[in-house]
């Protein structure tokens, strides 16, 4: 179907973040868990690495992440996930006109670079909402 719709000229009318060009500052919807549906993820940064590939520095919005360590008991935003273009593309469903948010990422960015050069840190390879949920295992766990 995608080809004919190529060879007819008429495939940049089907909406589909599969084909995307990702960049910095971008907001997008994505897949998200269900309650969570306003949630969204921002592009922060974008770095090339030569054992691992290109990697997204990603924050995700207007979640309900129970965190322990929270006043409030839940967290609503998770500053930093480095991500492959693979769970990009498998999470995200359409690009927002919301405007970038200052989400604090450069901590978490910091953390994830130390461990990156000295050889043990990676990319999470799983989708967005997986990551949420991992997130909300570590965070909800008692000190």
């Amino acid at each position: 179907m995608r080809r004919l719709l190529a060879a007819l000229g008429l495939a940049s009318l089907v909406g589909t973040a599969h084909g995307a060009e990702y960049a910095v500052g971008q907001v997008w919807t994505y897949k998200t868990r269900p309650g969570e549906e306003a949630s969204t993820l921002q592009i922060n940064k974008i770095e090339d690495y030569p054992k691992i590939g290109r990697v997204y520095h990603v924050s995700v919005l207007g979640v309900h992440v129970r965190n322990s360590k929270s006043p409030q008991g839940f967290t609503a935003v998770l500053p930093h996930f480095p991500v492959s273009k693979g769970t990009l593309d498998n999470s995200v469903v359409s690009l927002t006109k919301q405007q970038p948010r200052n989400v604090g990422y450069e901590a978490g960015y910091a953390q994830w670079k130390q461990a990156i050069d000295a050889g043990s840190g990676g990319v999470f390879t799983i989708t967005v909402a997986e990551i949420v949920d991992f997130a909300e295992k570590a965070l909800s766990q008692s000190p």
